[in-house]
Formats: structure tokens, C-alpha cells, sequence
């Protein structure tokens, strides 16, 4: 296949030279712990682009091939096929060395460290350079960010979609292509560190049974337990643990990992027991009972009321029916929400004994972040600078929020890097010694100062033409509706994509909770973050895109009913604060390579090492988005804790 049409030598790219290994597989499914790879493909570059190797081959997975109207492997066709074992060390031998690239570079990853590991070899891959995550820097005018999409772009022809050979082939070209888009901006590489994956046990733990009832609150002396309670259980017991977690669960019981607040009760025979559980139902005021009383309990569970939506057990149903939930009206379309919004939630409080999770704090001067109580939620901006996206250099960390805030009052979107969607630049005191400007002008890029935000007169941006639709502005608080999940599959993916400067120093963690009606985790394993990126029922996915990018992924589909909202924060690790960062821009959509239906710039204060960005939560029946940008004092500890996580200091 011929890739004249994309220029292949990058000799003169000095500062992107590496020796590249692109790989593309298909696969069984979209669980790497689960699904087994088809097919494998990788060609590699020399640092000035050009070819110097290539391998493919299809694989016999030893299991159901999937969905075949994807990608066309039938078990026939794979019957004979070489096992994975079998051309690892081949494909080993390629990747060593390289830096590996693939368009959603960590789905290919994560399915090579599973294979390497059932193979019982070491990946041997040190960074990766994620395509999409590149793309996503340099903003190309195009609908959305898809292989195809972007092969169409750049001049790359393709031959067949979902070939892994053709797939990677065609991976060359937009890999040489982007290279030479992320030179002109003078772009930093997105390179992600891998470390070593190989050990099959870093596979999340089985999914836990969700429950079906909402928690009716604490057991009451003498009473009887009711559907929906939240249990735990510590210490040593005489019915091994398991079956009573198995029993609690069958009975319609909400047996959970760790103790809150919210927690109904603690199984302990030694309620003065020294364990973690135990000190914090004391510090909670929990009820304690022992194994006898619980096993007693469990003969007599009282009826609870369902989740919305929920499909009730046969060996959870109560004795008596249950009266039925009214239907909630689903608002339909991604569409801004204008009726007043609810003052925000408090953030939920720890016990004495911990860490105190302090108020939200207002909008001030200093541009602290937080939506201000009855705050209404905002329709879609208007403006003179609608469809527009701003870059502000300089100034000081208050006259930089003003700056971009006017910009998302006058209907525009806030950048914080360069890319070539930028269409503006507003200049601010300092903002002259901003590296980026050289190139800035060299692009021909309206420059203007800070009186042009006052009644902005705009020209039509080059290149503009054909450029998509821009994602619907949020600021703080805003909402929007998402569209109904139509069921499993990677279009009910939800994303939310948080990036920051490219300058910035500091490491920053983006992390996800899933939330109970309670503001709580329903086990520890929904606190999802770099060491556990994904939780037990791979619901909630958190992807690294690169140093200054991370996402997290969401399946509307097959979130459980008690599930009710997921909040996507970040977190500085080390000493630094937000105001050391700057300005956090987040944008969602459906799925990683589609365009973006929603984009919101957070502007953290001065002190704050927590934010919460944003929150996907359900609204009777349909799901809505909102921007949220409220930042605290304290680490992530002392969040997760708040929100029920069984921390360990």
C-alpha cells in the first residue's frame, strides 16, 4: 500500500524523533481481563518515519470470536491460527525498544499486557503515544476523531477498516501526518510512561452483586432488618465470611466492604475489636450486633423500596409486594437545562476522627471555584464570540479568570493550550515573555489585549471553514441533558476528558467515584483511580491519554439502579495547589474518539489540592452532566474518605 499522499520523511523533525512501533489488534470483546486478541499487527518506524519493519497475524483465541460484524473474524477463519504464546517473543521483539503507538493507545495496550501475561512474558513496552490523545492537542478541523476521520484528513488512503495490518498501515500516515501538525503548534508529545503490567493479578476482583433496594437507614434496637441496609462485617466469625456476604445479598441486603456514616449496622463478635471497622462505627454511632443476632435477623428481612429501574432477584422478592415506584418522565436530547438548579451538595462530612471535608468556597476574588447557591443552570451561551475558542496568556492568576470568564459569558470557549482550534489570543501584562507567542504569530493568529473582551470585533478565523460544530459551553454549575443509553456498547461510553496546561510541573490525578443515593461508594472498589482504573464491574474506566490529559469512561447502559451519580475529580499529588496549575478545561462526549457535545474551562483558587470537575447523574429515568468546579483544602484521602472509602493512611 502506497502512503505517497502523506509525506513519510521527518527527518527534519529533530525534536520528534523516536523509533516507533504502531500496533493495531482486534479483539473478542472490550475487556482486556476477559477478551482474547484476534489479530495482531505492527509495523515500526525509524525516527525519520520510514518503515523498517512489519508483522500480522490472526490468532486462535480458544473462545467465541464476538462480534464478527465488526471485524469479520469468524472461528472458522481463526481455526489453525497461530495462539498468542506462540508469536509473543516475535512480537515482543518488535516492541522492545519502541515506543508503542496505537489510536486509543491504551485499549492495545492493556490486551497486550493480558496476553503477555497469560503467555507468562514481560511486555516489553516503557512509553506509549496514544494517536487520539495527539489529535486531541492539535484540534484538527474535523468531525470527530476517528481513524477514519483523520485518514481522510491528513491524505492517508485506506483500504479496509478493521484490518489490523491496513489498520496500522494507516496508522503510519496519520502518526507522520500529526507529528508535523504538533511541530507547526510546537507541541509537547503526550508520551505516557508504562510500567510493568505483566502480572495477571492486576486484574480488577469480580464484579459485586449490586443491590437492588435504596438504604432504609440504621437498624433500630430490637428491630428487623430491613431490604437495601447497608452491612458489613469484621473480625473473626464462626459462618465463614463469604457465605454470610452471600447470604445478606440474597436476602436483599447491601453488604458493603467498609463502614460510613450511612452504614445500618456492623456484624462483630467483638464489637470493642481493634479493627478500622470497628473504631469507625464507634466514632459513627453505628449499631453493632454479633453473628448470632445477624444469622437471627436474616430469617425475618423486611421489605424494601426498589431502586428506579431496578429488576428485582427471585431469592431477594419480599414476603409482601412491594407498592410501585412512580415512573419518572425522562428528558430526552443533549439539550441545556434552564430550570434553577438545586444549591450544590454539601461534600460529605467524615467523622470526628478524620479529616473534616471542609464547605465548598465561593467565587472570590482570587477566583476560587464553586457555583454559587440557586445558581441557575445556564442556557447555551450566545455572543459575539460564539463558536470561537480564546487563548489568554499573562496576567495574574485573578485578571487570567476574568479574562476567560468573559470569554464564556460572551459565548466562546477558554483554551489553555495551543492547537489549531484555537481562533484568538488575548494578551495580558506578562503575557508578551509566553513562549508560545513566536509561534502564535508566526500562524497569523489574531492577537488582541484585554480591552477587546470589553466589545469583541472578530475576523473570520483561517482555516475555519468546514471546522465542526463547537461543543456547547458550560460554566461553573452548568448542566446539560445527555442522551438516553441505548444499550452495551461503545456509543454508551460517556466520557469526561480533563486536561491543564502543558507547563504545568506538578503530577495531577484524575479519579472517579461511583455514588448511592447517600453521597457514598457502596464498596470501595467504585473509588476509581490510577492504581485501580477500573472497577469490579468495568462500568467506570479511567484512561491515561498522556501527562497533562486523563479520562474517565463511563457505561450508562450497565450502571446499576443504586448507582446515582459518578463524580469525576482530580487531585495534586505533592505540595503544590491548583493555583499552581491554573485552569482545568474538561470536555464530554459519547465514546473517546467522538467529537465533543460539552466543554467547560474550571479555573481553580489559590490553596485548594482537590476539585471536583464534574458529575454525571441520573435524573429520573435520562442522565445529565454537569460542570462543577468546586475545589478543598485537603488530599484525596480525606475526600475518598467523605465519600466512604476505607482509606489507609
Amino acid at each position: 500500500m502506497s502512503l505517497a499522499s502523506a509525506p513519510s520523511d521527518l527527518s527534519d523533525l529533530r525534536d520528534y524523533a523516536f523509533e516507533w512501533a504502531l500496533v493495531d489488534v482486534e479483539t473478542s470483546g472490550l475487556v482486556p481481563r476477559r477478551d482474547r486478541v484476534l489479530s495482531v499487527a505492527v509495523v515500526t518506524l525509524g525516527p525519520d518515519g520510514e518503515q523498517t519493519g512489519e508483522f500480522s497475524t490472526l490468532l486462535d483465541p480458544g473462545c467465541d470470536p464476538g462480534p464478527v460484524h465488526v471485524h469479520g473474524l469468524t472461528a472458522e477463519r481463526l481455526r489453525g491460527a497461530p495462539a498468542f504464546e506462540q508469536v509473543a517473543e516475535r512480537i515482543g521483539a518488535l516492541l522492545e525498544g519502541r515506543v508503542l503507538v496505537a489510536h486509543n493507545a491504551q485499549f492495545d495496550y492493556d490486551f497486550l499486557a493480558h496476553e503477555f501475561a497469560r503467555a507468562g512474558l514481560r511486555l516489553p513496552v516503557d512509553r506509549r503515544l496514544c494517536t487520539l490523545a495527539l489529535n486531541r492537542r492539535v484540534d484538527p478541523p474535523t468531525d470527530d476523531l476517528k481513524l477514519g476521520t483523520l485518514a481522510a484528513h491528513y491524505g492517508v488512503p485506506q483500504l479496509k477498516a478493521h484490518d489490523a495490518l491496513d489498520d496500522t498501515r494507516v496508522l503510519a500516515g496519520v502518526l507522520r501526518a500529526s507529528l508535523r501538525a504538533a511541530a507547526g503548534l510546537d507541541l509537547p508529545l503526550p508520551l505516557v510512561a508504562c510500567p510493568p503490567r505483566q502480572d495477571p493479578r492486576f486484574a480488577p476482583k469480580p464484579p459485586k452483586t449490586p443491590c437492588a433496594f435504596r438504604n432504609p437507614g440504621r437498624l433500630t434496637p430490637g428491630g428487623p432488618l430491613v431490604q437495601g441496609m447497608k452491612i458489613a462485617v469484621t473480625g473473626e466469625t464462626g459462618t465463614a465470611r463469604a457465605d454470610l456476604v452471600l447470604r445478606g445479598v440474597a436476602a436483599g441486603l447491601n453488604m458493603m466492604g467498609s463502614v460510613s456514616r450511612h452504614t445500618s449496622a456492623l456484624v462483630a463478635n467483638e464489637p470493642s475489636g481493634g479493627s478500622a471497622k470497628a473504631r469507625r462505627a464507634r466514632a459513627e454511632g453505628v449499631p453493632v450486633i454479633d453473628e448470632s443476632a445477624f444469622l437471627r435477623l436474616l430469617g425475618d428481612v423486611r421489605p424494601g423500596t426498589p431502586h428506579e429501574g431496578a429488576a428485582i432477584p427471585e431469592t431477594a422478592r419480599p414476603p409482601h409486594p412491594v407498592p410501585p415506584t412512580p415512573a419518572a418522565v425522562p428528558d430526552r436530547g443533549l439539550a441545556p437545562v434552564r430550570e434553577p438548579a438545586p444549591a450544590p451538595e454539601p461534600a460529605p462530612p467524615s467523622s470526628p476522627a478524620l479529616p473534616a471535608v471542609p464547605a465548598p468556597r465561593e467565587p472570590d476574588a482570587g477566583g476560587a471555584a464553586g457555583p454559587k447557591p440557586g445558581a441557575k443552570r445556564s442556557a447555551k451561551p450566545r455572543g459575539p464570540l460564539t463558536g470561537r475558542r480564546v487563548l489568554v496568556l499573562g496576567g495574574t492568576h485573578p485578571d487570567a479568570v476574568a479574562a476567560r470568564t468573559r470569554v464564556v459569558e460572551l459565548g466562546g470557549a477558554a483554551a489553555i493550550n495551543l492547537s489549531a482550534g484555537v481562533t484568538d489570543v488575548v494578551v495580558l501584562d506578562g503575557g508578551h515573555g509566553d513562549r508560545r507567542l513566536a509561534r502564535i504569530t508566526e500562524l497569523l493568529l489574531p492577537v488582541h489585549d484585554a480591552a477587546w473582551l470589553v466589545a469583541p470585533v472578530v475576523t473570520q478565523a483561517s482555516g475555519a471553514e468546514g471546522r465542526r460544530a463547537a461543543a456547547h459551553v458550560l460554566p461553573r454549575g452548568g448542566v446539560v441533558d445527555l442522551p438516553l443509553p441505548r444499550g452495551r456498547g461503545p456509543a454508551d461510553r460517556w466520557t469526561v476528558t480533563a486536561s491543564w496546561a502543558q507547563q504545568t510541573a506538578c503530577e495531577i490525578d484524575v479519579v472517579a467515584f461511583v455514588l448511592d443515593e447517600d453521597e457514598q461508594v457502596s464498596f470501595d472498589e467504585d473509588f476509581v483511580f490510577y492504581g485501580a482504573p477500573e472497577n469490579p464491574g468495568g462500568t467506570v474506566r479511567l484512561l491515561s491519554d498522556g501527562p497533562t490529559e486523563q479520562t474517565v469512561s463511563v457505561d450508562l447502559a450497565t450502571l446499576p439502579p443504586s448507582a446515582r451519580k459518578v463524580v469525576v475529580a482530580a487531585a495534586i499529588d505533592g505540595s503544590p495547589a491548583f493555583g499552581d496549575v491554573g485552569a482545568l478545561h474538561i470536555v464530554s462526549g459519547p465514546g473517546t474518539s467522538a467529537a465533543a457535545l460539552a466543554q467547560a474551562t474550571l479555573d481553580a483558587a489559590t490553596t485548594e489540592r482537590t476539585m471536583l470537575l464534574a458529575e454525571i447523574y441520573r435524573r429520573g429515568e435520562s442522565w445529565r452532566l454537569r460542570a462543577v468546579g468546586q475545589g478543598y483544602d485537603h488530599g484525596l484521602g480525606a475526600l475518598a474518605r467523605g465519600y466512604g472509602v476505607d482509606v489507609t493512611d
